[in-house]
Formats: C-alpha cells, sequence, structure tokens
C-alpha cells in the first residue's frame, strides 16, 4: 500500500501539535486545516485503519508514527544519488569513438586493460556510439 504524502501529513502534524488540546479527532482537525474529516481519516488510516469506522478516535496517539513515517521518508529522499549526464561539453571533446578510446584508455600507445572507466566517461562513449551509428544510417 503506498503511504500518504509528506507535505500533508507534515501539515496535519503542524496543526494536531500547535493546539493544546488533550483530545484530537478528525472533525476538530478539519476545521483547522480546512479539509473535509473523510480526507483526513482517509490519510491516516494508513497508520491505524480503525481510523474510519470510529469518529472519535484520538489523533493524538498517531503522532509519534507520524513522526517516525515522515523521518523514514525523507531518509530515503536524500540517499538518492543524483544522476551523473554527459554534457554536450563533455561529448565536444571527442571526435569519434575511436578518439575517446585514444585519449581515456591508452598509455603510451598501448590500451591499459586495468583502467576502469567512471559512470561519466561510460555515458560519453555511449553518446559517441549512439552518433555514430545515427551518421552509419544517415549514409544508408
Amino acid at each position: 500500500m503506498k503511504g500518504p504524502s509528506v507535505t500533508v501529513l507534515k501539515k496535519y502534524l503542524n496543526a494536531m501539535t500547535k493546539n493544546k488540546v488533550k483530545y484530537m479527532t478528525c472533525e476538530r482537525l478539519s476545521r483547522i486545516v480546512g479539509v473535509y474529516p473523510e480526507v483526513i481519516a482517509e490519510a491516516l488510516s494508513y497508520f491505524d485503519p480503525m481510523l474510519n469506522m470510529d469518529p472519535s478516535f484520538d489523533l493524538l496517539v498517531l503522532i509519534p508514527q507520524i513522526k517516525e513515517y515522515i523521518q523514514e521518508e525523507e531518509e530515503k529522499k536524500s540517499t538518492n544519488a543524483p544522476k551523473v549526464v554527459a554534457k554536450k561539453k563533455d561529448i565536444n571533446e571527442y571526435e569519434s569513438v575511436s578518439d575517446f578510446v585514444y585519449k581515456k584508455m591508452t598509455f603510451a600507445g598501448m590500451v591499459d586493460r586495468n583502467l576502469v572507466l567512471s559512470e561519466k566517461d561510460l555515458r560519453i562513449m555511449k553518446r559517441l556510439v549512439n552518433d555514430e551509428l545515427a551518421e552509419l544510417k544517415k549514409k544508408k
């Protein structure tokens, strides 16, 4: 099951923690936030399914679970590494695949078999190969 949106949960959590009440229902939270109680119940039913059936359910019980969920989702978001892109400027440094191989993969005129290409180098080489294949198709 897909979880609720983090931004919506932050809005609900902020409203629940700001108000100093002992008991918070979907009805009360809906007046504070300006969203229908059914929508709130649907979003928070991820944490406790009984919320949809019981209109007098205390939402303050869910605060620790909501905080933990938000923290986990933000950690997932921050672990994604930025995508490496082969820019036009990098590709224009090489005339062809053979030029790339000569400049990057040779040492004193001999191909270095122990060389490990980075992800960026592989993307540049892939782009150069695709460009050469396109040129061959145009010639036919």
